[in-house]
């Protein structure tokens, strides 16, 4: 399993006029953790991009416990429990101090940029990645 940790701070803009970060932020939170969480693996989006290869969210889902404020810190932390296929799914659970906000998961899909067509998780990717599963 890979988990990694990513923080935060609610900017004012992402705040609704109830002070609640607005909920479609979220999304983009959870790109910034997944993005931090692939490159604490040794892969950056530029790399697969230079590569060829796309990874567009094809399934979004979330559940809301608590909201977030302006100037909150909040925490991130952004699972892989099992090796990529042609999908890759992350788990998110956003924390603010001890108190659990959201969970949430994505699904995302290699696609091959030229073809536009689905893939398989490209054997140097699947190799950085399988690092953090051995011996499990």
């Amino acid at each position: 399993m890979i988990l990694h940790t990513t923080h935060l701070r609610v900017r004012y803009a992402e705040t609704d006029r109830m002070g609640y970060v607005y909920y479609g932020n979220y999304a983009t939170y959870f790109e910034v953790a997944r993005v931090e969480t692939l490159r604490a693996c040794g892969i950056t989006y530029k790399s697969l991009e230079d590569a060829g290869i796309l990874l567009p969210v094809i399934d979004f889902h979330i559940r809301y416990f608590a909201p977030a404020h302006y100037d909150d810190e909040i925490r991130i932390t952004t699972a892989i429990s099992q090796l990529p296929s042609a999908r890759i799914q992350f788990q998110y659970q956003t924390h603010r101090g001890e108190t659990l906000l959201n969970e949430a998961e994505t699904d995302l899909v290699f696609v091959d940029a030229a073809s536009g067509k689905p893939m398989r998780c490209p054997h140097d990717i699947m190799s950085k990645l399988s690092v953090f599963f051995e011996g499990n």
